[in-house]
């Protein structure tokens, strides 16, 4: 997915010019960037400002020496304009393209592929004849329309719908919700919101891969472009851009494994009965309650007369032992079993070493509640042993499998474990609580609809794109 091939639209030979927008940039020691406010590029997550572009817009900012300064207001369309018009620099998920006057683009950063995707039960899907009739949309000047426009010189009956006003996710719920048959969007942008649309399903791709790039204005030296050219090009040379990719799109497969249409059955189903346990025992504990809701969804998926071969029962999956530690009289209660798991997982946060911090700390502490502080502190000594950083999740992580390994566990206080669960364990836990996370923050937008969208929607929200006359 990551571009290999160095794109600058401009000669080397130029490259001597003023470097007189980088100089202004660093006088005023501020840039500014015009963005977009979407999951893929910039948004407000639990820890602050997240979003895969807005990963590379912090990191060149500290790379530049400056602050940073974000116009987040744009849709596709406006992000250039802005760049030519106010400056510093766009980057919104922007497809290179060879006709923009007034722009330089840096080298590509991701490679983004157009991707038809339709709606469940509309069958036959399966190549470029069959979008002809359907009622199809795009947005505006991302790249995708291109690709359309492309396929109608081969299919002169082909029409559809573009909106600049929209954005992914606001597209896909209207295939969703039967406004449109179909769309065309990137690839890693469904892969990251085909969770929350599932009657939504993947077609085709659509074309050949479109570069995704930042954007300058041009006639102003060639210094900022270079030294996002070179910032761009250290981050892959090192790994970085490779690990922020899988981090933001990397997910497609694992959201398959771990049953995403259950998932989303018991968001709306079972969750609801027990939001308000939750954050009580959060506002007890000082735990989100979405990560509580997590915990509880891998122990139980959310039911309260859960009960396993080994014993454990509840909501919260708690032992007898540790049931009474807790002070909980009936595991099979809801109250008592989220209260009481709450609080068992604060209080082994509570016992670790202070030398662990921060998330590492909060993941150690949920691997302990799945296999028990013993082995936990057994994987720590076993990274150390290999040369890792026993504080450090990352290291932990790797060595509790070996507590399955005579070799290992042998040299250990409490022997054997299956410690791959607890990775496992960790691992669902936090994709259940993005999950969460993700819902609670868009449910407004694009679930809560309270009002059927009107006939005369697709009207406003879109521009009819015709069918080329014989």
């Amino acid at each position: 997915m990551i571009a290999t091939l160095l794109l600058i639209l401009v000669p080397r030979s130029a490259s001597m010019t003023s470097g007189e927008h980088l100089a202004q940039i660093q006088a005023k020691e501020f840039i500014t960037i015009h963005t977009r406010n979407t999951p893929t590029t910039y948004y407000e997550g639990r820890q602050g400002p997240t979003g895969f572009e807005y990963e590379l817009m912090h990191r060149f900012a500290d790379y530049l020496g400056v602050s940073l300064n974000l116009n987040a207001s744009h849709h596709p369309e406006s992000v250039l304009p802005a760049v030519r018009e106010q400056g510093d620099l766009g980057a919104a998920a922007l497809p290179l393209l060879a006709d923009s006057p007034g722009i330089h683009y840096t080298r590509s950063i991701i490679q983004m592929q157009p991707l038809v995707v339709y709606r469940r039960g509309l069958n036959g899907i399966d190549e470029p004849a069959d979008l002809v009739g359907l009622e199809l949309g795009t947005l505006s000047e991302a790249g995708t329309s291109q690709a359309l426009r492309a396929l109608q010189r081969d299919y002169p009956n082909l029409s559809w719908k573009e909106s600049h006003e929209l954005e992914v996710a606001e597209l896909l719920a209207r295939v969703e919700n039967g406004i449109l048959d179909a769309a065309i969007i990137f690839d890693h942008q469904f892969r990251l919101n085909r969770l929350f649309f599932p009657n939504v399903e993947r077609g085709f791709f659509l074309g050949e891969p479109l570069s995704l790039a930042w954007a300058v204005p041009s006639g102003r030296g060639l210094g900022l472009l270079e030294a996002a050219n070179q910032f761009l090009q250290e981050l892959q040379e090192n790994g970085t851009l490779q690990q922020l990719v899988s981090r933001y799109f990397g997910h497609d497969d694992y959201l398959e494994y771990v049953g995403t249409r259950t998932f989303l059955a018991h968001l709306d189903e079972r969750l609801p009965n027990y939001t308000e346990l939750f954050k009580q025992a959060a506002r007890d504990t000082g735990f989100d309650w979405k990560l509580l809701a997590a915990v509880g969804y891998q122990e139980s998926h959310w039911d309260p007369t859960a009960v396993s071969p080994t014993g454990v029962r509840g909501l919260m999956m708690l032992t007898n032992p540790t049931a009474s530690e807790m002070g909980v009289a009936d595991r099979t209660d809801a109250a008592q079993s989220i209260d009481g798991g709450a609080r068992y997982l604060r209080s082994i946060k509570d016992r670790l070493p202070d030398s662990i911090t921060g998330d590492d700390r909060l993941y150690m502490a949920m691997a302990a509640y799945n296999v028990g502080l013993g082995h936990l502190y057994d994987a720590r000594k076993i990274a150390e042993m290999r040369g890792g950083d026993p504080d450090h999740w990352q290291d932990v992580r790797a060595a509790l499998p070996l507590l399955q390994e005579r070799e290992w566990h042998s040299q250990t206080r409490h022997g054997y474990a299956r410690g791959g669960e607890p990775v496992i364990y960790v691992r669902n836990i936090r994709r259940y609580y993005e999950m969460i996370e993700y819902v609670e923050r868009s449910r407004q937008q694009f679930f809560q609809l309270e009002q059927a969208p009107t006939s005369e929607e697709p009207l406003l929200l879109f521009d009819i794109v015709p069918p080329i006359e014989p």
